[in-house]
């Protein structure tokens, strides 16, 4: 006894493929503590509805409170 095979196998499909932008990436922007302060030694900033403060310290260092 002989079986036939089908003259082309079956369609394989695979479902389509999602393609997915990736989001744009932005370079982080960059600004002197001189240019931020002013060539002064304190500032406040304002953030959410609450001020804090950046000062430069005696030893040069930033410091920021709330």
């Amino acid at each position: 006894m002989t079986t036939a095979l089908p003259a082309t196998p079956p369609a394989i499909t695979a479902p389509a493929a999602t393609i997915v932008a990736a989001p744009a990436i932005r370079p982080v922007k960059r600004i002197t503590s001189a240019k931020l302060m002013d060539d002064g030694r304190e500032i406040e900033i304002e953030h959410s509805g609450r001020v804090y403060r950046l000062r430069i310290t005696q030893l040069n260092k930033l410091i920021l409170t709330a």
